[in-house]
């Protein structure tokens, strides 16, 4: 007899707007049903009218309580590592993650891609895959990428060949930056600029052979040459605003794609660092259903304020303040300390978006770029993932295949 649990009594978020429903899991397979035609659930819980949203998905997460995605010891430390950073997220709503690798070396991509193919955990979050960010970054604008990683230098520096041809992709195969193909099909997502030489022809390429979404990021295209990537094949922008160049009125970039008629998805922080909220409120707007909220933490996530020391990606010790991380000494933003449930708060506040279309960025927005069809929405069929909220968008509960994790 198949056994299904009920949860009653929920405003339930679904395509941006609340639904009085109820919810039917069953627990054998985890995954959402029908309401049962015979006999009554095993298990009733009620929500006495709590807010109930798809487990939310972090699809830029460089690390957090203390672990950074670059770190590499040995693979036993390592999967410890990747558990504990999933025990985490919970407590944060997030019932899956992509873990995210800044531009570091070809020795280290590939050390470390062995270990992020997805995966599921006892009690956390689920691991979804890895996001590579870089190498093929412009170099102007790296941000924190160390600038003797990216492609268009690293070559350079170390066989002396010509930097324009080092600034051509196509020079470089997927395996000899990532590895070997079992290593490549760990990546899910690949942010590059598509300004440098070869670069339409490599997300073709990464599209169509491998399977990878791209995304647009850390670029000074302009907005022709944006467009000309999303036919491509390119599919999102990371974190608009930061790492390209500036909306201007006269040449609007990689931003202006944002409110074409066939708008890409977009990423963005919102942690009040990284961008002002009257531009995360105008970002939200542009396409509200394309919009991605993202967090892009660094292992200072979750961590006292203070001073810590690099890893792969930043040889340079590193200063939390807060929400905000910076190399020590300096201005240069190396990532946020912000958690997923406190984006959907602040987007919430900031754009006075209501907290299902807040939701959405962070679960249905998702899952559509991903093309994901098991996550990120409350119907039969998807799994039963689920995080129960207050009315200010604090996470109260997780669940997972139906099953509570957590419980503040």
């Amino acid at each position: 007899m198949t056994e299904v649990r009920a949860f009653v009594g929920g405003r339930v978020c679904f395509h941006g707007r609340f639904e009085d429903r109820s919810i039917f899991v069953n627990t054998t397979t985890g995954c959402i049903v029908e309401k049962p035609s015979t006999g009554e659930p095993f298990d009733i819980i009620d929500l006495h009218g709590r807010v109930v949203a798809p487990a939310f998905l972090e699809l830029q997460t460089n690390g957090c309580a203390g672990v950074h995605f670059t770190n590499y010891e040995d693979s036993q430390s390592y999967q410890e590592n990747l558990e504990k950073v999933s025990r985490y997220l919970v407590t944060k709503g997030v019932g899956a993650f992509y873990a995210t690798l800044p531009t570091v070396s070809p020795k280290v991509f590939q050390k470390v891609l062995r270990q992020l193919k997805p995966r599921t955990f006892g009690n956390g979050a689920d691991l979804l895959g890895a996001h590579t960010e870089g190498p093929w970054l412009n170099p102007a604008k790296r941000g924190a990428h160390g600038p003797y990683h990216i492609v268009a230098l690293i070559y350079i520096r170390l066989t002396q060949i010509d930097e324009t041809l080092m600034r051509n992709p196509m020079h470089f195969s997927m395996e000899a930056i990532y590895g070997d193909a079992e290593t490549v099909s760990a990546i899910k997502l690949l942010t590059l600029a598509p300004e440098l030489q070869g670069s339409l022809e490599m997300i073709e390429l990464i599209s169509k052979k491998y399977g990878i979404i791209v995304s647009l990021g850390h670029s000074a295209a302009d907005l022709d040459t944006g467009v000309a990537a999303i036919k491509a094949g390119a599919k999102a922008l990371t974190h608009v605003f930061n790492a390209t160049n500036p909306l201007h009125h006269r040449s609007p970039g990689l931003v202006g794609l944002m409110s074409s008629s066939e708008a890409p998805y977009y990423s963005v922080i919102p942690d009040g660092i990284h961008l002002h909220p009257t531009v995360l409120a105008m970002a939200f707007r542009a396409s509200p259903e394309k919009c991605i909220l993202i967090t892009d933490s660094i292992e200072l996530a979750g961590m006292p304020d203070g001073i810590y020391p690099g890893h792969s990606q930043i040889p340079h010790s590193q200063n939390k303040e807060g929400l905000r991380a910076t190399i020590a000494g300096t201005d240069t933003l190396i990532g946020s300390c912000i958690s997923i449930d406190e984006c959907v708060r602040n987007l919430k506040e900031w754009s006075g978006c209501t907290l299902p279309q807040a939701v959405r960025c962070v679960t249905e927005n998702v899952v559509g770029l991903m093309q994901n069809t098991e996550r990120g929405l409350i119907q039969p069929g998807r799994r039963g993932d689920f995080v129960v909220l207050d009315d200010e968008g604090n996470v109260l509960q997780t669940w997972i295949k139906g099953a509570q994790i957590y419980e503040r």
